[in-house]
């Protein structure tokens, strides 16, 4: 929605006037993969269960087409908003860059992950992903 003139530079006045000024407004094209929140630059990282258990620096490709890599803590959980600050649309001052993670799951379908999804349940026979998410929820109540 932002104008940008451009002195000089639009059609020709009458009767041989000077040329007017351009105006243009600019508009941002969406994106599936990007939203803009104010100057804030959202989206996802999708990441490997072990990078969210471990922690990792996993590359983000940016919409200009550079790549920023971007630490995934330890214990992130899927949802979670990683900041990236100044890395959102540019400005003074520039936004930040608000990642919300996504855990991207290799199909137990797969022989492999199979047999290791096998050893997890067995190695953690007593956790519950419904009662530690209700719990989670709890604590997120004001």
């Amino acid at each position: 929605g932002q104008l940008i003139r451009l002195a000089g530079q639009g059609g020709a006045g009458m009767g041989g006037a000077p040329a007017g000024d351009l105006l243009l407004e600019v508009q941002v094209q969406a994106d599936a993969q990007w939203q803009l929140d104010g100057r804030n630059l959202v989206g996802a990282v999708p990441v490997a269960p072990w990078e969210a258990a471990l922690g990792a620096v996993v590359p983000v490709g940016l919409p200009d087409g550079s790549t920023l890599k971007v630490r995934v803590p330890a214990g992130a959980q899927g949802g979670q908003v990683l900041s990236v600050r100044g890395k959102g649309w540019p400005g003074t001052p520039p936004g930040d860059l608000e990642l919300a993670v996504r855990i991207v799951l290799p199909s137990g379908l797969e022989p492999r992950a199979k047999a290791l999804y096998e050893q997890m349940a067995q190695a953690l026979p007593d956790f519950d992903a419904r009662r530690v998410a209700a719990a989670e929820a709890e604590r997120a109540q004001p």
